[in-house]
Formats: C-alpha cells, sequence, structure tokens
C-alpha cells in the first residue's frame, strides 16, 4: 500500500491560551489535489502553519511520505519537501523576479524534472517577461505568480497553496486553476486552501472541510458537491 504524501493525525494547536485546531486528522494521497475549505476563521491557514512548522503542535503528528516532521523548524521542513505558497504572497519586494526565484531553489535528490527558472519562465511567460522588474512593481497576478513559481523552486513534494485565487480578476484565477490542474497532471501533491468553492471543486479530488478548528467532513469532491446542506451549513454557498 502506497505510503500517503502528507498525514496529519489528532493534531491540536494553541495560540496563547486559545485553543484553535483539535484533534484534525486528514491525509492526502500521492499526487492528488485536497481542498482544504471552510468559513473564515475555520482554521485553515491555521492549519497550513501548524504543517509547515509556524505554529508548532502541542500534540498530534505530521508526517510527510510517513516521516515524522511535526516539530521540525520551518527551514527543516521546507528542506524535507514541503513548499508553501503563503496567503498574501510574501513575495520579496525589492529583489527582482529572477533573484526571488534563485534565492528560493533548493536541489533535490531523485527529482526527475527538478523546477529551474527556466522551467518557471515556461509556466509562466508572463514573469520571463519580467524577469528583470523588482517584484513590488509586479501587479497582484504576477505577484502570485511568482509566489507559486517561489514555492515550486524548492522542489517540493508536498505543496501547500494558501488561497491563491484571493484578490485576483476572473482571468488571473483562471490562469492560477490552470496552473494547479497542470501541476497536478504531472503528479504533485497539493494541499489547496481556497475561499473559492467552484475552483476548489474544479481542482480537487478530495475535501476536508473545517468548522471552528474541527474537521467536519473528509471524503471525495463527488461526495460534497452532491450535498447541498453540508456545503450550505460549513461554506455558506450553493
Amino acid at each position: 500500500m502506497a505510503t500517503d504524501a502528507l498525514t496529519l493525525e489528532g493534531i491540536n494547536a494553541l495560540y496563547g491560551d486559545s485553543h484553535v485546531l483539535y484533534d484534525v486528522s486528514f491525509r492526502l494521497a500521492p499526487g492528488r489535489v485536497l481542498a482544504l475549505l471552510g468559513r473564515n476563521g475555520a482554521g485553515k491557514t491555521t492549519c497550513m502553519s501548524a504543517v509547515i512548522g509556524f505554529l508548532p503542535p502541542r500534540d498530534g503528528a505530521v508526517r510527510l511520505f510517513g516521516e515524522p516532521v511535526t516539530r521540525l523548524a520551518p527551514e527543516a521542513i521546507s528542506r524535507k519537501g514541503i513548499g508553501l505558497v503563503p496567503q498574501g504572497r510574501r513575495i520579496f519586494p525589492t529583489l527582482t523576479v529572477r533573484e526571488n526565484l534563485t534565492v528560493a531553489r533548493q536541489l533535490r535528490r531523485g527529482v526527475e524534472r527538478p523546477w529551474t527558472v527556466e522551467r518557471v519562465f515556461e509556466l509562466f511567460p508572463r514573469l520571463h517577461e519580467r524577469h528583470a522588474q523588482t517584484a513590488g512593481s509586479l501587479s497582484g497576478g504576477e505577484q502570485q505568480m511568482l509566489a507559486i513559481s517561489r514555492a515550486l523552486m524548492g522542489n517540493p513534494r508536498v505543496l501547500l497553496m494558501d488561497e491563491p485565487s484571493e484578490g485576483l480578476a476572473p482571468l488571473i484565477v483562471a490562469e492560477v486553476g490552470r496552473t494547479i490542474a497542470r501541476l497536478k497532471s504531472e503528479g504533485q501533491s497539493i494541499v489547496l486552501v481556497e475561499q473559492n468553492v467552484k475552483l476548489a471543486f474544479e481542482l480537487a479530488d478530495d475535501v476536508v472541510i473545517l468548522n471552528t478548528g474541527r474537521v467536519v467532513f473528509a471524503g471525495g469532491v463527488a461526495e460534497v458537491r452532491s450535498n447541498d446542506e453540508l456545503v450550505t451549513q460549513h461554506l455558506g454557498v450553493f
């Protein structure tokens, strides 16, 4: 039986005295997209922070292809193979596009087609056109492309994407969606946090829904799509 790409088992996390994640468990199979959904404040970004090491869990386990990474520092977790496209992009505004990419480069053994600057520019030709511009001078859509590309330069085994369509025009949202679909077709394992439920349903194989820090649903995307009551109650959309 194949090892899951990412496993969370009984994750509890606190901000100070506030308990924010309650026994969160789910599994991401290799080469699949898992959409992590929920209303604002449900705990989605907190869950990503627990995985990447920004908020070490009080208890529970995070495993990457079976290897425990629970209480490693964020930079160590990144080196193990978890990449993050953070909410709000967080690119380096005073560095050029090319510099943003080169500082994020990590080589990983056994990668058949490693991500390079040239391969990223093939994925996003617009970044190639703007390779010498400072990242702070890019449009919001171009900055999101750069944030995705920077994460890919780490050649991640699992890619966490936190609200990649947030604040983008519909045409750019569609481009981001096509990019995620392409990464999936190339075998990239992805956890997608997304408020755009329609986009998430189009891309995901599996869905986990959080409500106030608890998993209230975990299953296939078709199961969620056919359950209007579940979607309305926990996501606020029809």
